[in-house]
């Protein structure tokens, strides 16, 4: 046990290292930026487009950080502006179904699917849900608090306001060190003890309602888990070795498009103060029901095909 726990806390300060390398800097440079005219001036174009999402010009910068780089670099930019709570929610609704783009679905395209389809996919979910929650949810109105980060004042000077940018993105890699490693123990657990097989052998039945065969329930538990890229690096050897179908390995990657790596991106979510049980079942719901609609367009439309290539047939008999 105690080999797993340090193989787990080696995997969680490797990641702390590479996440610490990503939120720190943006966090500082964010938190700088704030307080010059370039970011207020960005903010302020963007604006518009953010208000049909219920949010303010500054969740701009989150979401670009975010799309274009990864899930922290949008936490890390949340952290340095005050929102409320329900726009840190549509936030991270946003970041769940999007974070990432460029990297995840050129590794998850890999697998024969379109990029621009993953791509545009994970982009529409993200944008139809933030309409659907800023219409739906009347509350979440009072300000977010981030944790152990403390509300910010306004810096007397420069060095004071380097100093306040350096606590904030020293106190975001911490918060969230502690998230991860102990999640990578957990998942090293899981991993060495073989439950990971237990529990797609366990997942069976869902792939069933989903309209999969039973082949590929690893793949989605390894995308559940870990992640979007490596669910498709799982995928990739499923279809060499397992013999998943073209029809299961596009439902597969669709329903992890949509929910991918959810304890991580879930739990990462908890330091910012907002309901991440809700975030959990959105995800959830909206993979399901997507790839569960998809794969009954495909049986009707493998059902229609075989009754024309037999009315054809039949045809060509007379």
């Amino acid at each position: 046990m105690s080999g797993i726990a340090y193989r787990g806390l080696q995997q969680g300060l490797h990641v702390t290292w590479t996440l610490g390398k990503v939120i720190f800097p943006i966090t500082l440079i964010v938190t700088i930026l704030q307080h010059t005219p370039i970011l207020p001036w960005i903010i302020e174009l963007l604006s518009p487009i953010m208000g049909l999402f219920g949010l303010p010009g500054e969740a701009a910068v989150s979401l670009v950080l975010g799309n274009s780089l990864n899930l922290y670099a949008g936490i890390a930019a949340i952290i340095s502006f005050d929102f409320s709570v329900k726009e840190v929610f549509i936030l991270a609704v946003m970041l769940s179904f999007s974070h990432n783009l460029f990297i995840e679905s050129t590794v998850a395209s890999r697998v024969g699917i379109s990029w621009w389809l993953i791509s545009g996919v994970r982009l529409v979910l993200a944008m139809t849900a933030a309409i659907f929650i800023n219409l739906v949810w009347a509350g979440g109105s009072q300000p977010a608090q981030y944790g152990f980060i403390s509300q910010k004042e306004i810096p007397a000077g420069w060095a004071e306001m380097i100093l306040q940018a350096i606590q904030t993105a020293l106190f975001a890699v911490i918060q969230l060190a502690l998230i991860v490693i102990i999640l990578m123990i957990v998942m090293q657990f899981l991993r060495e003890k073989g439950w990971l097989i237990k529990i797609s052998d366990a997942f069976a039945p869902v792939t069933k309602i989903l309209g999969m065969e039973k082949n590929t329930s690893l793949t989605l538990v390894a995308g559940l888990t870990i992640g979007l890229a490596y669910g498709a690096g799982v995928m990739i050897q499923a279809v060499k070795e397992d013999g998943v179908s073209k029809k299961d390995t596009f439902l597969a990657l669709l329903f992890l498009v949509a929910c991918h790596a959810v304890v991580e991106d879930t739990v990462i979510f908890i330091p910012l103060g907002i309901p991440v049980w809700p975030l959990l079942l959105i995800r959830l719901v909206t993979a399901m029901l997507l790839t569960m609609t998809v794969a009954f367009i495909w049986k009707r439309l493998d059902i229609k095909k075989k009754r024309d290539t037999v009315n054809e047939h039949s045809y060509d008999s007379i």
